[in-house]
Order: C-alpha cells, then sequence, then structure tokens
C-alpha cells in the first residue's frame, strides 16, 4: 500500500515557535503546538514566558524570557547544528529588545534556508466599541512596522492593528483592500485581517475577516487572490483565538500554498469548531444564567482533535 508508504515519506516540516507559555490553559504555545503537532509538524517551542494561567484571570504568576535568553537557547540551537527551520511563528510580545532578537534570528534562519517562512502576528492591540487601543508599549508599533513585518511572510494583524501598521484608517472594504496592498509592498506575500467591524452581507451576526495572497510569476508580473470571510460572531470574549488561528493558518496554507481561499475556510471553519464546543462546555460548567469564567471558557483544544484535524468546511469565502 503506497498509501502508509507516502505518508512517511512526506518531508518532515519544522517550526520555530515564539510564544507565551502557561501552565494551565491555552494560549501562545499552548495554543499553537498541539494544532501543528496534530497536522503533521514537527515544533520547536521556545517559551517566551511562562505563567501560571494567561493575565485574564484574577491572578496570576510566573517569569518573562530576557532577549539574551532567547539568545542563547537559540545559540545551543546552532552549535548543534539544528538550527534548519521551514516556519517561524510568533505572536504577543511586550518587550522590544526581544522583539528586534526575534528579527535577528529569523534573519539568520533564512541565510540558513532561504525558503523559510515567517507568520508573524502582529498582537499590539484591539477596539472596542469602535475605540481602538494597544495593549502593548507603544514603542513596538516602530518595531513591528520597520522591521518585523519587512522580514514576515505572513501576517495576521486584526483592522486596528492593520490600521496601525499602515497609518490609514479602514471604514470601507475598499480601504480595507488598500490597507492590505500597503501591507504587501512592506514585505509579506500573504496578509489576512483576522477581524474587523466592517458590515457583513450576511448581516450584524457576522464578522468579516479579510485575505490577500500577491505571488510574483516567473515572468515578473504579480498577481493578487483577494478573499473576504464571514464567520458567526460568537458571544463570549475567548483568549488564545488569534494564537489557534496563526497556528492553523501557518499549517493550511501549507498544504494549500497557492490558494489561500482554501486554507482560510479550513482555518476559519475549525475555529469555529472550537470556540462552538468552547461556549457550550462553558455554559454547563457555569450553570444555567451565569457568565462563565476564565477558566471555564479556555478553549476546548483536545476535545476538538478531529475538527483540527480534519475540518468540516462550515464557513465559505468569497473571493473578490
Amino acid at each position: 500500500r503506497a498509501g502508509a508508504h507516502g505518508a512517511a515519506m512526506e518531508p518532515e516540516c519544522r517550526v520555530l515557535s515564539i510564544q507565551s507559555h502557561v501552565v494551565r490553559g491555552y494560549v501562545g504555545n499552548k495554543a499553537a503546538t498541539f494544532p501543528l503537532q496534530v497536522l503533521g509538524f514537527e515544533v520547536d517551542t521556545v517559551n517566551s514566558v511562562q505563567f501560571s494561567n494567561h493575565t485574564g484571570y484574577a491572578h496570576w504568576k510566573g517569569q518573562v524570557l530576557n532577549s539574551d535568553e532567547l539568545h542563547e537557547l537559540y545559540e545551543g540551537l546552532k552549535l548543534n547544528k539544528v538550527n534548519r527551520y521551514d516556519y517561524v511563528l510568533t505572536g504577543y510580545t511586550r518587550d522590544t529588545s526581544f522583539l528586534a532578537m526575534v528579527v535577528d534570528i529569523v534573519q539568520e534562519l533564512k541565510q540558513q534556508n532561504s525558503n523559510l517562512v515567517y507568520v508573524c502576528d502582529p498582537v499590539m492591540g484591539d477596539k472596542w466599541n469602535g475605540e481602538g487601543s494597544m495593549y502593548v508599549p507603544k514603542d513596538l508599533l516602530p518595531v513591528y512596522r520597520d522591521k518585523v513585518v519587512p522580514v514576515a511572510d505572513i501576517i495576521t494583524p486584526n483592522q486596528f492593528e492593520a490600521e496601525l501598521l499602515t497609518g490609514r484608517k479602514i471604514y470601507t472594504e475598499k480601504d480595507a483592500l488598500e490597507v492590505m496592498d500597503m501591507l504587501h509592498a512592506m514585505g509579506p506575500e500573504t496578509v489576512v485581517i483576522t477581524s474587523s467591524d466592517l458590515q457583513a452581507p450576511l448581516g450584524n451576526d457576522y464578522l468579516i475577516a479579510l485575505g490577500s495572497h500577491r505571488k510574483t510569476k516567473a515572468d515578473g508580473t504579480k498577481i493578487t487572490q483577494r478573499i473576504r470571510v464571514e464567520s458567526p460572531k460568537v458571544d463570549a470574549v475567548f483568549v488564545g483565538t488569534g494564537d489557534l488561528f496563526a497556528a492553523m493558518l501557518l499549517a493550511w496554507t501549507h498544504k494549500h500554498p497557492n490558494n489561500l481561499k482554501v486554507a482560510c475556510e479550513k482555518t476559519v471553519s475549525a475555529m469555529q469548531h472550537v470556540l462552538q464546543r468552547t461556549i457550550k462546555s462553558a455554559k454547563v460548567q457555569a450553570g444555567e444564567g451565569n457568565k462563565p469564567n476564565s477558566a471555564q471558557l479556555e478553549l476546548r483544544m483536545v476535545q476538538s482533535k478531529k475538527d483540527i484535524e480534519n475540518p468540516e468546511i462550515i464557513v465559505k469565502a468569497t473571493v473578490l
């Protein structure tokens, strides 16, 4: 049977994921590692922090890794000549020197492997009731804009982050497409605006995400594929969803390299499955009429293994 042999022969694909670690729950590396492993990737994790739980709880305790310590870990890999990666994945960071060190490492890894793909979620802030605010120090913006995004290949900002990076506000879908073009011009060939406050054609119960993939053909001409994804809003505040999204987008763009539509459909559909399972379970735990707390709203990751591996497509994308 060629099937079993064929699967074993698929070249191993290795991801360096530099993100937070929590003892309890699912954010950062805890949200990214399991999905990537289930989808067949080797994942090497650097834990940028080690906390007891995410900071949305009443209490949290733990340690933070500094840029020197990050460099030291990377040096260890390099000394053993195992610093060859196919992907680098990064998310939430609070420290400019740590972020600058990440850029140095990505650049060096790209010298090792010119095909390396850097997937960056430029986590800086979000909008609440239409008002945007940053939840990382302001001095991270220029580092993301001038150093990180230019070496990134895939970026997953939300609308507010896309506006920060380009200095341009988004009011219409046309604005959003122009902002994505500006982001392409800064470096990344794939841009996904993961959430926006744009009016969804399907109505107010839906959230719009937009994607754009720019490819340069052999003759030097550029072609851009653009898509819109409308997914049902889920009535709860989850933590770790962006980390899960970026990890699954990495996996599905790898498996469908020239089809952003299918990659986004699988990513967003899997998200929906996980969130629906989580909210259902959280409501049961909280009990009738009670609002679920942080612990009850932790993503049901392990329970969603099958949905992550092989998501039933419940959200379709529109090619623009």
